[in-house]
């Protein structure tokens, strides 16, 4: 174990002053990996429970029930099915109100959801390019011990060489595993895009049977009217 961990840090003092860079960019990966992976797992854990509870709870008109099921859980769809359950909880909503509000909470879940994939893309294509950036640099330093010797030596030239190869290795070690993980975190949110439009349609579903039940009232307003603040009372 000693010797290996000798071995590696020889090979990082070998590559050059493009190896602290692209540690700095392994471990923010890293990082940002775990991070990521544990908040998308959290935000789709139980989320089919979580629906059939809360749509059951709804229909059976105990909208705090409901509530509490919801607010029980974290994820996207929990907050979208909270922003319907709270306009509905007052009996009377604003025609198209819900379908603003959802729309609204699944924006800022899914602005959310993507934080830190910027990260993750940059670093996966940066690394190369730092590692070949290494590259250059280590055939210039060899190219210049040539120069240097007035001869071609492999002594001389051996070290730029290596050099460039460990900076383009390094660099390719680091952006495969990072690209890996950016797409399946890429996959994992379409998952959880999925799960918030069925909290929307479960919520929207609740809505309807509630208002042809008669629990319900949906008051069709004029969107100018809404918009414009109310008149000043005049003093008596």
């Amino acid at each position: 174990m000693a010797n290996d961990q000798f071995g590696l840090l020889t090979l990082f003092a070998d590559g050059g002053f493009m190896m602290y860079p692209l540690v700095l960019c392994s471990l923010i990966a890293l990082g940002v990996m775990i991070a990521k992976f544990w908040t998308l797992w959290a935000a789709h854990k139980d989320t089919a429970k979580v629906l059939a509870e809360v749509d059951e709870l709804a229909r059976a008109g105990d909208i705090d029930g409901a509530m509490a099921a919801a607010g029980s859980k974290r994820g996207p769809a929990s907050a979208i099915l909270m922003a319907g359950l709270r306009r509905i909880k007052g009996r009377e909503v604003g025609e198209g109100e819900i379908e603003q509000a959802v729309s609204t909470v699944g924006t800022i879940e899914l602005g959310f959801l993507e934080r830190g994939l910027v990260v993750l893309a940059t670093i996966a294509n940066v690394a190369p390019l730092m590692g070949f950036l290494g590259t250059v640099a280590g055939m210039i330093l060899a190219f210049a011990s040539i120069e240097a010797a007035g001869s071609v030596d492999p002594a001389l030239v051996a070290g730029g060489i290596k050099v460039a190869l460990l900076t383009t290795a390094s660099g390719l070690a680091i952006a495969i595993p990072v690209n890996i993980g950016y797409n399946f975190f890429v996959t994992r949110i379409d998952k959880l895009i999925v799960d918030m439009e069925q909290g929307t349609q479960a919520i929207l579903n609740v809505t309807w049977d509630l208002e042809n039940a008669g629990h319900l009232t949906v008051v069709a307003r004029d969107p100018i009217t809404a918009l414009s603040p109310p008149p000043p009372s005049l003093p008596a």
